[in-house]
């Protein structure tokens, strides 16, 4: 758990790491018929990898109420139903 938020409410940011490399996050985003589906929202870049924390440090400073989960697991997105 890198951050937790607002129990009843928050967004979920789930990062994918395998051995603590090749990080990506995933987001459930809104579908245009109103359903909701995990979609790839950041690959890390491996020659720039303070990027990738920064990012997460800018979203969790723009939203107190969000979660940030990491799975550091081989094919982690397995969890949440992406093959």
């Amino acid at each position: 758990m890198l951050q937790k938020g607002e129990p009843d409410a928050g967004t979920i940011l789930v990062v994918m790491t395998e051995r603590g490399i090749d990080a990506r996050t995933y987001e459930r985003m809104p579908r245009p018929d109103g359903n909701r589906a995990w979609e790839l929202t950041r690959r890390e870049d491996p020659d720039n990898k303070t990027e990738m924390q920064e990012w997460l440090d800018r979203r969790a400073a723009q939203d107190p109420d969000l979660w940030i989960v990491e799975l550091d697991i081989a094919n982690g997105e397995r969890f949440i139903g992406i093959t």
